[in-house]
């Protein structure tokens, strides 16, 4: 379909406009947007360095391996594949991560991309790499599981990934302890609403005025909801599929997912004209009705309780 990636930025740029009011059909045209530049990536190092020496999978990580991007988004991903020859795999990721980046996703600042040698391993390798991270069980350790695990293919062998996360159960069940250690992880929340009920914008230079949705907002959901998506095995990560996933075990979860689609919906209908990937998630404070800030308040709010019955449920079964 295309040629060159100077073609996919255009058609990413043209079309854009028409699915930017909507959560998914957005982010269905990214997966096709990322798609098409991995296709051109991987013919390219094909035509440079031979057919692709084994079978392999791409796979999306955060807001993409969630399914949950805005208009703008960086680059988070990996490549996991059954074999030894990593280097022509690390080349791939250097040949993708160049196209995404001209494509018009901005290169990960913690290089969590496939050009990555931390990211992008055999089977075997990353299956070591898990049990490292959580047998270490430090701040960054336990983020770069967390990353990981927040994954789906894109393209390639969907069970290769699949048996990176049965790694990680396996391990968590057999040493529940380390759910106390997550949970700190992910505890570190910025607080969006003061004690007198006041939504409290940023103080960093460049930022005053503006709240930032992502870390006051949106964290809270999708971290209590990873957490319970891997103390119950669930291997989906995009957080409405964990929803879904977990409501037999949690019945209480229901009630928030249509929190979180607001909350989605929220964030495209002030962010969608947003300029650049930083710009974003922050929403200046003074553009909302005190209707909206209304509605933003609950949703924090409601992200905060979400988040302390996740805690709530772990503490119960012995896993805090």
């Amino acid at each position: 379909m295309f040629q060159t990636y100077e073609e996919i930025k255009r058609w990413r740029h043209d079309t854009m406009p028409s699915v930017a009011d909507d959560h998914f059909q957005l982010n269905a045209f990214h997966d096709q947007v990322m798609y098409q530049t991995v296709g051109i990536a991987k013919t390219k190092v094909e035509s440079e360095q031979g057919t692709t020496p084994a079978p392999f999978a791409f796979f999306l990580m955060g807001s993409a391996g969630r399914f949950e991007q805005s208009v703008w988004s960086d680059q988070d991903h990996g490549i996991v594949f059954d074999g030894v020859d990593q280097k022509y795999f690390l080349k791939l990721g250097e040949e993708i991560s160049h196209g995404l980046a001209i494509v018009g996703y901005e290169l990960c600042e913690g290089k969590v991309m496939a050009s990555n040698s931390l990211w992008c391993q055999s089977v075997d390798s990353f299956k070591e790499q898990i049990v490292g991270w959580l047998e270490e069980a430090s701040w960054q350790s336990l983020r770069n599981f967390s990353i990981l695990f927040d994954s789906r293919v894109l393209n390639g062998d969907e069970e290769l990934l699949l048996q990176l996360k049965r790694e990680a159960f396996s391990v968590l069940e057999k040493e529940p302890h380390l759910y106390a250690r997550l949970m700190e992880n992910f505890e570190f929340i910025k607080k969006g609403v003061g004690v007198f009920g006041q939504l409290l914008p940023e103080q960093r230079q460049g930022m005053k005025g503006e709240i930032h949705l992502k870390e006051t907002a949106y964290f809270p959901y999708v971290n209590a909801i990873r957490i319970l998506a891997l103390r119950n095995g669930v291997s989906a990560a995009p957080t409405l599929e964990r929803l879904v996933s977990l409501a037999d075990t949690h019945p209480f979860v229901n009630e928030y997912e249509q929190d979180f689609r607001k909350l989605l919906d929220f964030r495209l209908r002030f962010r969608k004209e947003a300029t650049n990937y930083e710009k974003v998630h922050l929403l200046p404070i003074a553009q909302l009705s005190k209707q909206d800030k209304q509605a933003l308040k609950y949703l924090i709010k409601r992200g905060n309780q979400l988040f302390s019955k996740a805690k709530s449920v772990l503490k119960e079964e012995g896993a805090l």
